[in-house]
């Protein structure tokens, strides 16, 4: 097929739908426009615009054919090696995304397909853009899996969950490679950690899901996302952080903005929760648990993994008590450590060891003294107050440098002549 051919064949579909899809009219004719000025870079962006808006774009055509579809046989395929390759790969996912709703495509073979035709030009995609369209080829089959209502024990699910993991495992590496600097780096980055988490969300285990999704959190824009996916994915993420084993960062989720859209809602209590983890407060937590019991014995997970909370919020307030002490003064009591950690004195020692044998502090303990001696505590993300209370004590060490300073040069003389 010739250029000419190609173009005429573009512009020929783009016209037909102006005129089917009157309302529409103006952003098919932008199109045209475009395209008939060879602005490739501009025509690509308006497509990406153009098919990211499925509610209000996606229509059929003459034939009865899924428009997007359409569009991108017609008009983006044939221009393929002009256009950027990752954007090239964000329309093909979003046209076979849209093919999941249409009746005649939801076992996804279709949509599949769009995405298998496309890496098949792996080496004119280059790195970044071939993940991305393995990502979110990735994410499609989850998908489908998932509308199918198909046990994840069946032999269909289980090859597909198999094929996904391999796919996340071997793209792993090649996201490390890809430089955070590169404009494109974010967008591929969401797309991996949203096929990662999705798959670590059907399988497990939680904490495995947290790490991707705190992942995914970091790199894209959530006002992309419905108020149902943030929802869902705050309550996740809020779940994952509580109950996942080894999960001790809660400021790093409480400052994470995918929170915010649970507040005033009948899961508000799961960042109340988090906030009081997060400072090391044992008796603000159960206090918080107490006056939602009802709601928390809907919550699986957290009834079933109740006493790893419990240790986990225990092995928090240690952490806390210990962070709050001046680097100097760091040698805590057994009874000082059981009043803080809500424990009975017997149990403190157990406490301790707890904490030392997951490296959530490291020092010596004196059984003989009921005494600890914490020489380093684990570094994590902090809630707004807890930097609040750090710039004080920074503030407080600041003067007490400038005291010494200035004691040292009032004294020079005299030190240097003993």
């Amino acid at each position: 097929m010739s250029a000419a051919d190609i173009t005429t064949a573009a512009i020929d579909h783009l016209e037909s739908m102006s005129t089917l899809q009157p309302d529409l009219s103006e952003q098919y004719q932008n199109l045209i426009d475009l395209y008939q000025k060879k602005l490739w870079h501009q025509l690509t962006m308006s497509t990406l615009e153009f098919v990211s808006l499925q509610s209000t774009t996606l229509r059929t055509t003459a034939e009865g054919i899924n428009s997007y579809h359409a569009l991108f046989e017609k008009v983006i395929l044939p221009i393929d090696k002009k256009i950027n390759q990752l954007t090239l790969a964000r329309i093909a996912s979003f046209v076979a995304f849209s093919l999941l709703d249409d009746p005649p495509y939801k076992d996804g073979v279709a949509a599949r397909a769009i995405l298998e035709n496309l890496l098949e030009k792996r080496d004119q995609l280059g790195p970044a853009a071939a993940l991305y369209a393995e990502a979110r080829l990735g994410l499609l089959g989850l998908t489908v899996l998932a509308r199918s209502g198909e046990a994840l024990t069946t032999e269909s699910s289980v090859k597909a969950l198999e094929s996904t993991k391999e796919a996340i495992n071997k793209g792993r590496p090649v996201l490390a490679e890809l430089a955070d600097t590169e404009s494109e780096a974010a967008i591929v980055h969401s797309a991996f950690y949203e096929t990662a988490m999705t798959y670590r969300k059907a399988v497990g285990p939680p904490e495995a899901y947290y790490r991707e999704a705190i992942q995914f959190v970091a790199y894209t824009n959530l006002s992309e996302l419905s108020q149902d996916e943030r929802y869902s994915l705050a309550t996740d993420l809020s779940l994952a952080a509580l109950t996942g084993e080894g999960v001790f960062n809660f400021g790093e989720v409480v400052s994470a903005p995918a929170l915010q859209c649970l507040e005033g809602t009948e899961l508000s209590y799961l960042v109340e929760l988090l906030s009081a983890g997060a400072r090391g407060d044992v008796h603000g937590f159960q206090r918080v648990a107490d006056s939602n019991a009802a709601a928390i014995q809907k919550q699986p997970t957290l009834v079933s993994r109740a006493e790893a909370v419990k240790e986990k919020i225990t092995l928090l307030a240690l952490v806390n008590m210990v962070f709050e002490r001046p680097s100097l003064e760091r040698t805590l009591s057994f009874e000082d450590i059981s009043d803080r950690v809500g424990v009975p004195l017997e149990q403190v020692e157990w406490v301790i060891m707890r904490a030392l044998s997951l490296n959530l502090i490291k020092g010596t303990m004196d059984e003989v003294e009921q005494t600890v001696d914490v020489s380093w505590v684990m570094p994590r993300a902090l809630t707004s107050q807890q930097m609040t209370e750090l710039a004080t004590r920074f503030g407080e060490w600041a003067v007490k440098v400038s005291k010494t300073k200035d004691y040292m040069m009032e004294h020079t003389g005299a030190l240097l002549n003993q």
